[in-house]
């Protein structure tokens, strides 16, 4: 098998002796889509959190294509081509859905603030590069017709294809999904399900879900890793998952 794109060892998270993660390891390989199970509080945003830079743990090792990002800062990991989407929807009210997009481009900025504020030739160029290729994802996701509105004037689930679309933009390797069928209906989860595996096909991106919706986990995921109280009790296949004891008494229930 080939070198896990993420590694994730010994990971420790505490919080004023309260410990959320408890020597938690696990693997994400390249082109796959790994879920994190667990029933609320079981450490997985927290986990999210220090895989990319927001926490930094109390001990243990995250490792990102060979690389240590355990103790690098959250801009410095999204740089190593990490995204990441929110529990709840991070995106800006008062910027268009185009604009929205934008955001994502920053890190492949070259130019600064003050040839931004000049508009120079490069900062233009670099603009016109980056609203053709929000163009390119806003006619992936199928909103191209809502570029200038803004985001509270599209339907909830497409708020979240939104926020989905600006982790694209950043052209990351791996992207991190954090409850993206929270709050949507049967149909716009059916939505999203199948642009997470339509993205992980034709764009080889790699995903870590956490997710609720136990039957789109079974359905999306090729590995499956289970945490209770911080500890992970169970990993495998989602079959494997899916009948385990430990798993059917912490979360499925019996």
């Amino acid at each position: 098998m080939s070198q896990p794109l993420l590694q994730v060892r010994e990971l420790l998270m505490q919080f004023q002796g309260l410990t959320a993660l408890d020597r938690v390891s696990f693997d994400v390989h390249g082109g796959a889509i790994t879920s994190l199970m667990g029933p609320n509080g079981a450490g997985k945003t927290t986990l999210f959190n220090c895989v990319t830079g927001m926490y930094r743990p109390t001990a243990g090792r995250v490792e990102f294509d060979g690389q240590d990002i355990t103790a690098r800062r959250a801009h410095d990991i999204a740089r190593c081509g990490i995204a990441r989407t929110f529990q709840n929807l991070a995106l800006f009210g008062g910027l268009s859905v185009l604009d929205n997009l934008l955001v994502g481009t920053y890190l492949q900025g070259r130019t600064g603030l003050l040839q931004g504020a000049l508009l120079s030739r490069a900062a233009r160029r670099e603009r016109a590069e980056g609203v053709a290729a929000a163009y390119q994802v806003l006619d992936y996701l199928g909103l191209t017709d809502s570029a200038h509105l803004l985001p509270g004037e599209l339907p909830y689930g497409r708020q979240k294809q939104l926020e989905f679309g600006r982790a694209l933009m950043q052209k990351s390797r791996l992207i991190l999904l954090d409850e993206p069928m929270a709050g949507m209906s049967q149909s716009e989860k059916q939505a999203m399900t199948q642009l997470i595996l339509r993205v992980r096909a034709e764009m080889n991106v790699s995903f870590l879900l956490v997710e609720h919706d136990v039957p789109v986990i079974m359905e999306v995921s090729d590995h499956i890793v289970v945490l209770d109280f911080g500890k992970k009790i169970a990993e495998g296949s989602p079959a494997a998952v899916q009948a385990n004891s430990d798993v059917i008494a912490a979360y499925l229930g019996q």
